[in-house]
């Protein structure tokens, strides 16, 4: 069954004055989009709202997003200024950015960089990698290397260096290694709960007021292949 995210059962995983850090879930969305869910962004307000009886609006900022059918790390601003720094910290690459994905077929190497030149299409919402660029393709880079091999399936830590639309799902189909229930990008078939096995694992950044060194490590979600990692 699919738990959605609501004021009373966000997994917070560092709250202060300044920034929120959420443990996401699937189908949980970062913003408001066309479906008109209520959006994380949303639950964080009433979450706050709540908890400091703020009278009036709540101010939240949206730092970055997690596509929607995957799980992780999800940073909230609390204060303008906030949201200012993290937007100039995300934006000149100065978080380092962890990520956990389960795919079926094994990587031709147990690690490597790769570097694609990424085209996105509105239409469908999905980006394909190019080997070679091609117009209005955008270049893609991130290393991986597996952790773990599981029972018909590998689990891979990938650090990515650039921050483009479907990054990781399109660069791990593109060499052959769908990304588990990722239907979109070559997946032979979908989880139960409409998500994939792609997990914000752990961010690192310099906080934006305080200035002190920060490392967030978000718990993956409780399935039988994510706890076969434990």
């Amino acid at each position: 069954m699919k738990i959605i995210s609501n004021k009373d059962n966000l997994q917070i995983l560092h709250e202060d004055n300044h920034i929120i850090v959420i443990n996401k879930r699937v189908g949980d969305i970062v913003q408001g989009d066309k479906t008109g869910d209520k959006p994380l962004s949303d639950v964080v307000k009433e979450y706050i709202k709540d908890k400091y009886n703020k009278p009036g609006e709540v101010f939240l900022g949206v730092v970055h997003r997690l596509d929607r059918p995957t799980t992780g790390i999800v940073v909230f601003a609390r204060t303008s200024k906030a949201l200012t720094r993290m937007n100039e910290l995300f934006s000149n690459r100065e978080t380092q950015k962890t990520y956990w994905a389960i795919v079926k077929n094994k990587p031709s190497k147990n690690e490597d960089k790769l570097v694609h030149f990424l085209k996105r299409n509105e239409k469908n919402n999905t980006s394909k990698a190019h080997v070679k660029e091609v117009p209005e393709s955008k270049m893609a880079s991130l290393d991986y290397k597996i952790i773990k091999e599981l029972n018909n399936y590998f689990a891979l830590e990938i650090h990515l260096h650039t921050g483009r639309h479907h990054q990781i799902r399109a660069q791990l189909s593109a060499i052959g290694s769908p990304i588990k229930g990722d239907l979109k990008y070559g997946f032979d078939r979908s989880n139960p709960d409409g998500g994939i096995h792609l997990h914000a694992r752990k961010l690192m950044f310099i906080h934006p007021v305080s200035k002190e060194s920060l490392e967030i490590i978000a718990p993956t979600p409780n399935d039988v292949i994510w706890n076969a990692l434990k």
